[in-house]
């Protein structure tokens, strides 16, 4: 008997195991890895990968509509995605826009439009737009009320100019390793097109930055960009007034039972318009440069010549 039994214990296939209290929830542990091995096998083979960006731009949407994420979350996904497809030319302060020092003037002719505008940064002009010569920090002129002899021209830091096409990641990349906040935009003939600052581009990603100098003044929400392939552009805040929109483009656009530009596009389209997008009302053809899932912020615009006529809504 005893010749038995030590038999038995010898057998290979025989092994002590710890009491199944020692396993983890759900199977011993070779189990486990073999059931999700499969697990990952079935969902690769039900939900693949995503190819491409808008097939990832589309699964981040059923993550927002099954509340994985939220709102604010997706526009800012949105946005890093789009900041790689707009270039400088895109949401630069245009030439006209530009609030600048002319060195070529006395300073006491332009210190109130420095208070007044309250900026931290002014481009310094020496009599013309297309003559930047630096770069002024408002705080400097603090020296101005400090001391006895003051050269502005002393104070000016180096101007940054970058080119129109200039990718908007890019320009990011850049403003954060030079530590530098605003360059110059210059087009293809070395003429200022505008400026660009890096609150600008971040606004294309957490949207609008907004602080106790900010104003909403009905001149700024439509401003004229460079020309495109079929001529004038504007750049659109969303919340422009239907009829402040059609007095200074001089069209009629529609508004029916909605107020605002943005109003419109959302009727137009029957649904929330999304960044990137291009569509056309009428003789107008409009790109979403900035929205969200709730709403449209600012959109470009430009008149299509009588020979494109044609709504494609």
């Amino acid at each position: 008997m005893t010749g038995v039994f030590c038999g038995i214990l010898s057998l290979p296939e025989l092994r002590v195991l710890p009491p199944m209290q020692d396993y983890p929830p759900g199977g011993r542990p070779a189990e486990q890895k073999q059931q999700r091995s499969l697990l990952e096998r079935l969902t690769a083979l039900i939900a693949p990968e995503p190819e491409n960006r808008a097939e990832l731009l589309a699964l981040l949407h059923e993550a927002y509509t099954r509340n994985v994420i939220d709102a604010d979350a997706l526009s800012m996904i949105e946005g890093v995605f789009q900041v790689s497809d707009l270039a400088a030319r895109d949401i630069m302060i245009p030439r006209s826009q530009m609030d600048v020092v002319d060195l070529a003037k006395p300073i006491d002719e332009w210190i109130p439009m420095v208070l007044e505008t309250a900026h931290s940064r002014f481009p310094a002009i020496d009599g013309d737009r297309d003559k930047v010569v630096g770069i002024l920090l408002a705080k400097d002129l603090l020296r101005y009320y400090a001391q006895e002899s003051f050269d502005v021209r002393d104070m000016l830091r180096p101007a940054v100019f970058i080119p129109e096409s200039k990718r908007l990641n890019v320009l990011l990349r850049d403003f954060r390793a030079n530590r530098n906040h605003m360059a110059i935009v210059v087009d293809e003939y070395g003429g200022v097109g505008g400026l660009i600052t890096i609150e600008d581009v971040l606004e294309q990603i957490v949207g609008e930055i907004e602080d106790e100098y900010d104003f909403d003044e009905e001149e700024d929400n439509i401003l004229s960009v460079k020309a495109g392939d079929f001529g004038p552009r504007w750049r659109v805040k969303a919340l422009t007034e239907v009829e402040q929109f059609n007095e200074l483009l001089e069209t009629n656009l529609p508004n029916g039972d909605v107020d605002t530009v943005g109003g419109v596009v959302a009727k137009h389209l029957g649904r929330m318009p999304r960044k990137g997008e291009q569509f056309n009302i009428g003789r107008l053809r409009f790109e979403v440069l900035r929205a969200d899932a709730r709403q449209v912020h600012v959109l470009m615009v430009e008149k299509l010549p009588e020979r494109l006529f044609g709504d494609a809504g």
